[in-house]
């Protein structure tokens, strides 16, 4: 594969929250396996790849956990991510730390939140010096489960999440600019994240067609 981001016999790891989990089967782990990647914008960005590129020996995994926070992926990197030995590692985490730190007192502040992301990083970047990260920005619509007082504490773990992406020179996927856009054309929030947080069908084709303009573009 000639254009920026995946190369032949890549394996292609897509970590995060129940965003990524999509219903996965945890009784099919393997590589590529549809069940095993779920209904979202993972199997929809492995299938459209791997239609593409058949002869290529890529191999995907889906590793989201439905529920998680920062912390919650950090207590399982090891196992889930690291283990796996991924060329590309796909992060997107975020959205329950806000949903859980506003709404319960749970979780960590966006400031902690930005250290544990670091650490995970720099974990990963001693343990597999030439994987590549591509960070994806959480994203909140105002509709459902979501109120304006989000903003602030969303906006400020966007912001790190981008900054660690310059910081890491990681591919960076403003998926709040690209729901956003979609919003402005004239598509209903809710035909796209259902209660604010979590991707209608129509909203996983519109993560997946993104991330891959984003990280296969020449």
């Amino acid at each position: 594969m000639s254009k920026r981001g995946i190369k032949a016999h890549s394996t292609v790891l897509f970590q995060g929250d129940s965003i990524t989990d999509a219903g996965r089967s945890r009784m099919s782990v393997g590589s590529n396996s549809p069940d095993g990647m779920g209904f979202g914008y993972p199997r929809l960005i492995m299938d459209r790849i791997l239609e593409s590129n058949p002869d290529q020996g890529l191999q995907f995994f889906n590793r989201g956990v439905s529920g998680d926070r920062i912390q919650g992926m950090a207590r399982r990197w090891t196992h889930d991510t690291l283990r796996l030995n991924p060329d590309l590692i796909s992060v997107l985490i975020g959205v329950n730390d806000t949903w859980n730190y506003i709404y319960m007192g749970m979780g960590v502040s966006p400031e902690s939140f930005q250290q544990v992301y670091r650490q995970l990083l720099e974990q990963t970047r001693v343990k597999l010096p030439h994987t590549t990260f591509i960070l994806c920005e959480p994203f909140v619509l105002l509709t459902g489960e979501v109120s304006q007082e989000w903003d602030d504490d969303i906006s400020q773990r966007q912001r790190y999440v981008q900054e660690l992406a310059e910081e890491y020179k990681a591919v960076y996927i403003p998926f709040q600019s690209a729901l956003d856009k979609a919003v402005s054309e004239g598509v209903p929030a809710h035909q796209l994240l259902e209660d604010g947080v979590h991707p209608t069908e129509r909203g996983h084709r519109l993560l997946a067609d993104f991330w891959i303009e984003s990280v296969l573009r020449d």
